[in-house]
């Protein structure tokens, strides 16, 4: 069965890889590519879901999905300035 460090494990998952890949890739591309807007969409997505790990620290699942909910929006929006 799980226990409570299941939680934290999950938690650490997703800082690292929405913080450390997803969205630094987004953010230098971003400033690679001269697009302000795509990079401050990027920063606020790497917040959103930095916030997001710690409700799941917290153990707040209602608070984790409205969190990773934002930082999808947010990095859709900051993908979206890179392609248009």
């Amino acid at each position: 069965m799980g226990s409570g460090n299941d939680f934290e494990r999950y938690a650490v998952a997703v800082i690292i890889v929405f913080g450390a890949l997803i969205i630094g890739g987004l953010m230098a591309a971003s400033m690679t590519f001269g697009h302000r807007n795509g990079f401050l969409f990027a920063l606020g997505g790497a917040t959103s879901a930095w916030i997001s790990g710690n409700a799941l620290l917290l153990d707040r699942p209602r608070l984790y999905a409205l969190f990773v909910g934002i930082a999808a929006v947010m990095l859709l929006a900051s993908t979206l300035t890179l392609v248009v």
